[in-house]
């Protein structure tokens, strides 16, 4: 089975990606993890995303979508999708290439994000990620690195993310809810019941 998640920065799809891995079966191809590794690696594909990058551009579609089928071709189970597509191409690109059997839509309001990721803890050293409404130290708890504030979880940065989802990002929902596989789920409630909520969508 394959998923992808969508919803705005800072509802959770990587969070709640990682906690279905561990019980699913399912791998999380998180698509910024996936360049970092390509480049990590030096692979032929990498060398070319991290010349886009350190020019301050975007990484192009198509050299998106074939780092995603290596990805796939190597598979050995379904895949979680995090972070793509975040186009209507994106989408119809990875038509061609895998089957997507649901569509998990993580919904939210702006304030809620504002709140969340402004109060976004990462760890320097393993990047584990914590929110100061439920976490009150200044180290990691598996690691014991320092905790540290991204500088563009700043409120502006936020909001100017969230215009670029519902611009870009957000007309997705509609491309697969007319193929009927889009599943709603409110971002807001506690981990646990997300995670049960779609894995009973996984099971069917």
């Amino acid at each position: 089975m394959n998923l992808i998640f969508l919803g705005p920065p800072g509802a959770g799809k990587g969070t709640v990606a990682a906690e279905l891995k561990k019980t699913s079966g399912l791998d999380h191809l998180s698509t910024g993890d996936m360049l970092r590794e390509e480049m990590k690696n030096e692979t032929e594909l990498g060398k070319i995303a991290k010349e886009y990058i350190e020019s301050g551009k975007l990484v192009p579609d198509d050299l998106i979508i074939d780092m995603v089928k290596n990805r796939l071709e190597n598979a050995d189970a379904g895949i979680m999708f995090d972070g793509f597509p975040r186009t209507v191409a994106q989408a119809e690109a990875l038509d061609k290439i895998a089957h997507i059997d649901a569509v998990i839509n993580l919904t939210t309001t702006i304030d809620v994000i504002i709140e969340r990721i402004g109060g976004r803890r990462i760890c320097r050293n393993c990047g584990k990620v914590y929110n100061v409404s439920w976490y009150h130290k200044d180290t990691c708890e598996d690691c014991g690195g320092e905790l540290y504030t991204r500088a563009d979880d700043t409120e502006e940065t936020i909001r100017t993310r969230y215009d670029e989802y519902l611009k870009k990002t957000a007309p997705l929902i509609d491309y697969y809810r007319v193929k009927g596989i889009v599943h709603d789920i409110d971002a807001n409630g506690d981990i646990q019941t997300k995670v049960d909520a779609i894995s009973d969508i996984i099971k069917g």
